[in-house]
């Protein structure tokens, strides 16, 4: 039996029907500096709260997966160290063995699932690593998109890796890339990356008929939904870029790979930037929960 334990706020939240959203631990023990990341974590459930959805933080603590985290949990793991992060190929693993792990955005997408929660905010998905070619360094979140039906919002794929192959991969699979308001694909820190989104919804009811067609239709897999990071809070794709190269050049340098890249990647970018890419990065995850909040809510509705 899968130890999945529910807290008391999401538990009442199945019980009455009400809109949940599932959102990622690996942005508060790998993804942002303390005390940032307790700080964001409390902004970003509130978010989903505020509009008007209940939050399921999703994490692994000694081996109890557990769907929706209390204030005292989400702090201690804002503290924790040697914290595993999990993807689909540790998940069960670190649950067999009593292990304590961050749930990755595939992890996450199996949890949701597994709980019967639909849609899941995160900031942005991990995909296709530049250099790839040599390295072959895909990540799990671009299979999981194809496998597990939920709908994700983001703010697109992380800026650090090949957009353009991500964006190949993510057809090849059969995974709808949706850009919210916009004919431009969303890049993390940025507006427009520069490429065309495939598809393009403008409300949060065309998101969720398009997520209950492919219920309907027996497609497998969810829908990757790109939410623009407020424009007011962006850093120009062009500028983000500098930082970028620098930063992975660094990190060829210093030999960094496999899981330990991006988190390298994102804490030298925040001292390439001068923290501007952490205050970015917050706005936007908050940005992505409320419209999840949103889309949650919608999917209630229409279900009813």
């Amino acid at each position: 039996m899968i130890p999945l334990q529910f807290s008391p706020e999401v538990a009442e939240a199945r019980a009455s029907g009400a809109p949940v959203v599932a959102l990622e631990s690996t942005i508060i023990t790998h993804g942002m500096p303390q005390p940032h990341n307790l700080d964001t974590a409390r902004k970003v459930e509130a978010a989903v709260r505020a509009a008007g959805a209940v939050p399921a933080t999703i994490a692994v603590l000694k081996g109890q997966l557990h769907i929706g985290l209390s204030d005292a949990q989400l702090m201690a793991l804002s503290r924790a160290v040697d914290v595993m992060k999990l993807s689909r190929a540790d998940l069960a693993v670190a649950i067999a063995t009593g292990a304590t792990g961050a749930t990755t955005v595939a992890a996450t997408m199996i949890a949701a699932h597994l709980a019967g929660i639909d849609v899941f905010a995160t900031g942005g998905i991990g995909g296709v690593h530049r250099g790839a070619a040599d390295s072959f360094d895909i990540s799990a979140d671009l299979r999981e998109l194809a496998l597990t039906p939920v709908s994700v919002v983001c703010a697109g794929a992380k800026a650090i890796l090949d957009l353009p192959k991500t964006l190949e991969v993510l057809e090849t699979c059969g995974v709808p890339v949706i850009a919210v308001g916009q004919d431009d694909l969303p890049a993390f820190w940025s507006r427009s990356s520069g490429l065309s989104a495939p598809l393009r919804l403008d409300t949060c009811r065309d998101l969720v008929r398009a997520h209950l067609m492919r219920r309907d239709m027996g497609l497998t897999g969810g829908q990757l939904i790109t939410n623009p990071i407020p424009q007011a809070d962006e850093i120009p794709f062009d500028e983000m870029q500098i930082a970028v190269e620098t930063a992975l050049g660094d990190a060829e340098v210093l030999g960094v790979t496999g899981k330990a890249v991006t988190p390298f990647l994102l804490t030298r970018i925040y001292e390439l930037t001068a923290g501007r890419s952490l205050t970015a990065n917050i706005a936007l995850v908050v940005n992505n929960a409320q419209l999840a909040a949103g889309i949650a809510r919608e999917l209630r509705n229409l279900e009813m």
